[in-house]
């Protein structure tokens, strides 16, 4: 029997709540099956069929506490919306400061389309068509990194040369000026800052960063040196803090 969705954003709910997931997809079908699988396993599911309800959604989960809190423990993200898409409504959440995990789903699968939805931060992304298994796999993936394996906070401040790094502050201040960094970002920083010089591979980075069950690709680390990069340097396309070590990662300092 086919379920039956109201016109407005529909909430899916039982007793046993492992997470709440918000589901932005267009299209009905794939909406009601990811919103069913997910209901299975026990998560909470809370839908929307457009990217204006979408983003409406997410303005109030921004507006219900600190720029790190959430109503929701993971977004799915359809790209290609109607109103607003997917990657805009990304952007908005990663802008705010917000680190929930988002899943892009798309029809569009190639390169190109996988490095833009990773730019605009969505930590992993899906293409259409997919199974239910192995969305629910990345849903769980997704949310126990996000939930055991963030880096210790330090007390201590963070210093080199003209940038500072307050833990817990969650403030950066480069050349006696607050920058504005992502939480993926900031932890990329502490990272490096506690262990000056220390070269770090891509593969280290997203183990610390993004957890040993991250199965997205590993030039998001990239994406994200670039722009600590654009934030850091006075010249970004001749770093002095962050330094690519050729055929080895990065290293700070």
């Amino acid at each position: 029997m086919a379920l039956t969705l109201a016109p407005e954003t529909t909430r899916f709910q039982r007793e046993i709540k492992l997470g709440r997931v918000l589901v932005v997809e267009d299209e009905e079908l794939i909406r009601e099956t990811i919103a069913l699988a997910l209901l299975e396993e026990g998560y909470e599911v809370v839908t929307a069929e457009d990217g204006r309800k979408g983003l409406n959604l997410v303005c109030k989960s921004i507006e219900s506490g600190y720029p790190d809190t959430s109503l929701f423990d993971l977004i799915i993200l359809d790209l290609m919306l109607p109103y607003v898409n997917g990657l805009d409504l990304c952007r908005l959440v990663r802008h705010e400061g917000n680190s929930v995990p988002i899943l892009m789903l798309s029809a569009k699968g190639s390169e190109t389309d996988r490095v833009v939805g990773l730019e605009v931060g969505a930590d992993d992304y899906l293409t259409k068509p997919f199974g239910m298994r192995e969305l629910v796999a990345r849903c769980r993936a997704l949310l126990r990194r996000h939930r055991h394996t963030q880096i210790p906070t330090q007390e201590a401040t963070l210093r080199f040369h003209d940038i500072a790094l307050y833990p817990q502050e969650c403030r950066v201040t480069v050349r006696s000026e607050d920058i504005n960094l992502s939480p993926k970002e900031f932890r990329i920083l502490e990272l490096f800052m506690s262990h000056p010089r220390r070269v770090w591979s891509r593969e280290q980075l997203i183990e610390r960063i993004w957890g040993p069950d991250f199965m997205g690709d590993s030039k998001t680390v990239d994406v994200h040196i670039r722009w600590l990069r654009e934030k850091l340097e006075i010249d970004p396309s001749h770093p002095e803090y962050l330094l690519t070590v050729r055929g080895f990662g990065y290293r700070f300092g």
